[in-house]
């Protein structure tokens, strides 16, 4: 029979859909697999750019961006932790205080910044269980010992190159001080301090044995490499206040060895350590930051005195600094860093005002509250999560009495993503892991 033209159209219409229909089909089964191994991918993204932050910011945040890219390749509906209210309002407000500042073009550094809280949403999407978090601690245990390592290595060299005299000088060692795989003491410090927390809590509560030798074994040299750090505010106040909210809740008689054995530490500690710990009292002139400390201290008030509402905006301490400077105050000032105020809650009420300067707070609140709150309901095998981040909190709002230390990307990074691991433990193990699934 012979077929008319509208016939021919039809079989050729007919041909290209069953055609399309025969290349979608295999397209269709293979994309769940890839969607799997991108879930996958994800997780492992997400924990190599956590742990990698303690020795290289530009390594984490490439690390970030993979896994950002591979958790929305994957599929998964994005799920946002019950801190999304505070964190909005905070980064609104800091844009705020950009746009009404003099010269907002200044603040873009801080609002790029806001890309380190991508972390919070990889890690709370990507982690399923309290085992992936262990191994996360235990991962920065390793990287933080390694760094730890690296500083005794420092403290080392400074002790063989230096003369008789240098080493009988306070000022030879607080110049030169170790900082590990990073660029500055401080952010060493806070590092150690961070991972060493982690690791108690997880050496004190958890009750799986596995990784508990390797981290006793590694704690040493982080607390070594730590006090050796010089940074007065971490191994005098931020370690010791965190350190006894963990000892309190696993053996409270162990405080009864509090007092011979920081009588004991400090007699044998090196002359610097010693020197470092008497010049909370009795400074070393202008070597020691206190009297910086006042200067930035009454300067910062100054500046939320004058800027309430909206600070002096993002990026504008540096260079409005001398502006504030009460009259009082003799030049020249102190020897001292005076780009930032050395101190978190000055620094946000003076840059973003003092409702930006809540907000934040308002967020480590609600990270904190919730840890408590699981605390209180028992937690499991989740409670070392809990206690860790309750003793990283009074531990980086301690120090942030004298530093401005959530400014530093990585000290921010490690803080965010504990904070997204409390969330994750919240849900205990009740959803299963994601495995590589099999084509």
């Amino acid at each position: 029979m012979e077929r008319t033209p509208a016939g021919l159209g039809r079989v050729i219409i007919d041909l290209g859909v069953n055609a399309e229909s025969a290349i979608a089909r295999p397209q269709t089964a293979a994309w769940p697999v890839i969607q799997a191994y991108c879930r996958t991918a994800a997780f492992y993204l997400a924990w190599a750019s956590a742990v990698s932050i303690v020795f290289s910011i530009a390594v984490s945040q490439i690390l970030l961006a993979m896994g950002i890219v591979a958790l929305l390749a994957s599929g998964e509906k994005l799920r946002f932790p019950p801190i999304r209210l505070p964190l909005a309002l905070f980064f609104t407000i800091t844009v705020a205080a950009a746009i009404a500042s003099a010269e907002p073009w200044r603040g873009l550094p801080q609002i790029k910044k806001f890309y380190v809280f991508l972390v919070v949403l990889l890690v709370f999407n990507t982690f399923r269980s309290v085992r992936q978090i262990r191994s996360l601690v235990l991962g920065w245990t390793a990287a933080a010992t390694v760094s730890g390592v690296i500083g005794l290595v420092q403290f080392g060299r400074l002790l063989w190159r230096g003369s008789s005299a240098q080493l009988r000088d306070y000022g030879y060692f607080l110049y030169n001080r170790i900082t590990g795989f990073s660029s500055h003491w401080m952010t060493f410090g806070g590092e150690e301090m961070i991972v060493a927390l982690a690791l108690a809590a997880l050496l004190f509560f958890s009750t799986d044995r596995k990784g508990k030798l390797f981290g006793a074994m590694c704690a040493p040299i982080l607390l070594i490499s730590l006090v050796l750090g010089l940074t007065r505010s971490v191994f005098l106040l931020g370690l010791p206040l965190g350190g006894a909210w963990l000892v309190w809740h696993w053996k409270r008689w162990l405080f009864l060895l509090v007092p011979p054995v920081v009588l004991l530490a400090f007699l044998f500690a090196p002359m610097q350590v010693r020197e470092r710990v008497a010049s909370v009292a009795e400074p070393h002139h202008d070597m020691d930051s206190n009297s910086q400390r006042v200067v930035t201290l009454r300067t910062g008030w100054a500046m939320v005195r004058a800027h309430p509402w909206l600070g002096l905006g993002p990026e504008e301490i540096a260079p409005h600094f001398n502006d504030y400077v009460p009259q009082d105050i003799p030049r020249p000032l102190p020897w001292g860093w005076y780009g930032h105020l050395h101190n978190i809650y000055l620094q946000y009420a003076a840059e973003r005002g003092i409702p930006g300067m809540l907000l934040m707070m308002w967020l480590i609140g609600k990270v904190l509250y919730d840890s408590l709150r699981a605390l209180r309901h028992g937690a499991g095998e989740a409670r070392f999560v809990f206690h860790a981040m309750v003793a990283i909190t009074i531990a980086v709002l301690a120090e942030g009495f004298f530093e401005y230390n959530l400014g530093d990307s990585e000290i921010l990074t490690l803080f965010l993503t504990m904070a997204a691991c409390v969330y994750v433990a919240r849900a205990g193990e009740a959803v299963p892991t994601p495995q590589p699934a099999r084509p």
